[in-house]
């Protein structure tokens, strides 16, 4: 079945980022990796739309932008538009952990679908994102 299929993989990639981050000394999670990567890329981004740019649950972005905060990664400023609204960006020390790892997410996204030839990982990933209603 294709979900069980999708949720080992899951599983195995999720896997393979935590043993990769672990083998830098580096205490990030793949869902940390990409919000702080979209916090970068969209410097004062609000927690909803950073939950619907990494495509993750609303009610718990606020616990990953929490353990971001909590490492100095990133800062929430209060929005001057909005009092309520907290708008994100990344700290200097944010900044220069995802510099760091950057290398290494990317080297480990080649390990994840290594079983398959260039021309398998390209279809892969075509079909992927083809399924995701992406393309």
């Amino acid at each position: 079945m294709a979900g069980h299929l999708i949720r080992r993989l899951h599983q195995q990639s999720t896997q393979t980022f935590q043993a990769g981050m672990q083998a830098i000394g580096v205490d990030m999670t793949s869902v940390q990796f990409a919000a702080l990567d979209a916090i970068v890329q969209q410097p004062g981004i609000d927690q909803a739309s950073l939950a619907a740019t990494i495509s993750f649950d609303r009610a718990t972005i606020g616990g990953v932008v929490d353990r971001l905060e909590a490492k100095g990664l990133v800062q929430r400023l209060v929005s001057p538009d909005d009092r309520r609204a907290r708008l994100l960006h990344a700290t200097p020390a944010g900044l220069a952990q995802l510099a760091a790892v950057r290398p290494t997410v990317e080297a480990l996204q080649a390990q994840i679908l290594a079983p398959l030839t260039d021309a398998e990982q390209a279809a892969f990933a075509a079909l992927a994102r083809k399924a995701l209603g992406l393309d």
